[in-house]
């Protein structure tokens, strides 16, 4: 049995409906990011869980037990903000240790957790600053230290990185993720952020109108992704229809023949999709796999390489390509499709 499961969950406000029908399962010792843009359900799904909304429909159960009403307070989970919501005439000692002293513990009892706590998120000799005397990457430290002093039996993130820099992001969750893998604690993390989410994550869980999409590992999903929407998502710009002649053998509404080196589609008629950066544009004429011909349109510089929006029978494609390779607007040119870079989705 899992440790956090939500079955068949009806949220919202009033009578704005956002998640539907929602489903979500988490092993204990597991980091799972909820992905998504912004409306698609990921903040009100962990509101639920932290205990500060009710569910309208639909059970949640943690470790056994029914979870769906009991109350905030009575919740051992810990939370880190997007704003850190450190108070701030406090010190950092007073800040991690204001949830040992909600729960009575003795001083010397709590002084021993604050500390050791402040050594493994690297802020010892912090703890008699203020927030205010603290660059916005240590007052996220603070309040990691704050949610995880309680021993919680979750934590959960809302969108906890969003106010650094990107430089600070990138150190942070590599902090976040040592962190879970050293202490073993369970987490939930929300956030739009696709390559944060893949780094520090054992699953993903990729949320589209209150409804999750897919539900797998970072590797798969971006190898393997099960809808258009969820394709789209994780960088596959190019799509186009397919009709099945055979195994791995298909056929565009042109009649160019398609081969792909896997094929795990059922349907007949299925849609096929590439990255711009798996798809070789040559001058017009040359023999290649899955060969397309098409049109320059557009042609982009992007630094280490050009993308170049080509024009073909089916479809606008766009391609990536070593920017020692020109092609100018109006030219010719043949694309090749690599045969196992190609997702067929049903």
């Amino acid at each position: 049995m899992a440790l956090l499961e939500l079955s068949g969950i009806t949220a919202g406000y009033d009578k704005n409906i956002i998640l539907k029908d929602f489903n979500l399962s988490v092993e204990k010792g597991e980091f799972v990011s909820l992905l998504g843009s912004s409306g698609c359900g990921k903040t009100t799904c962990l509101r639920l869980i932290a205990g500060f909304s009710e569910p309208m429909a639909g059970t949640m159960t943690f470790d056994g037990k029914d979870y769906t009403h009991v109350p905030l307070h009575k919740r051992n989970f810990g939370f880190v903000f997007q704003s850190y919501a450190l108070f701030p005439h406090l010190t950092v000692f007073d800040n991690v240790a204001f949830g040992l002293k909600m729960r009575k513990m003795d001083k010397e009892t709590i002084r021993k957790e604050v500390m050791h706590m402040l050594e493994v998120v690297d802020l010892k000799g912090f703890e008699n600053r203020f927030p205010r005397e603290m660059s916005g990457g240590q007052r996220q430290r603070v309040a990691l230290a704050r949610a995880l002093v309680i021993k919680p039996d979750l934590l959960m993130f809302d969108e906890p990185l969003s106010n650094l820099d990107a430089k600070l992001r990138v150190k942070m969750r590599v902090e976040i993720r040592r962190l879970q893998q050293e202490l073993g604690f369970t987490a939930i993390y929300v956030t739009h952020d696709q390559e944060e989410c893949f780094a520090i994550s054992d699953k993903v869980a990729i949320m589209n109108k209150g409804v999750i999409e897919q539900m797998d590992t970072p590797s798969e999903i971006y190898n393997r992704p099960k809808t258009e929407f969820i394709a789209r998502f994780v960088g596959f710009e190019n799509f186009f229809d397919l009709e099945r002649t055979g195994e791995c053998t298909f056929k565009t509404k042109h009649g160019v023949t398609i081969r792909t080196e896997k094929d795990h589609a059922a349907s007949a008629t299925l849609k096929g999709c590439i990255r711009p950066g798996d798809v070789t544009v040559a001058p017009a004429g040359a023999d290649l796999p899955n060969a397309i011909s098409g049109k320059v349109m557009v042609s982009t510089f992007l630094g280490q390489h050009n993308q170049l929006n080509v024009a073909t029978d089916i479809g606008e494609f766009v391609v990536s390509c070593d920017q020692t390779q020109v092609f100018p607007v109006g030219e010719t040119v043949t694309l090749s499709l690599a045969a196992n870079k190609i997702i067929l989705i049903d």
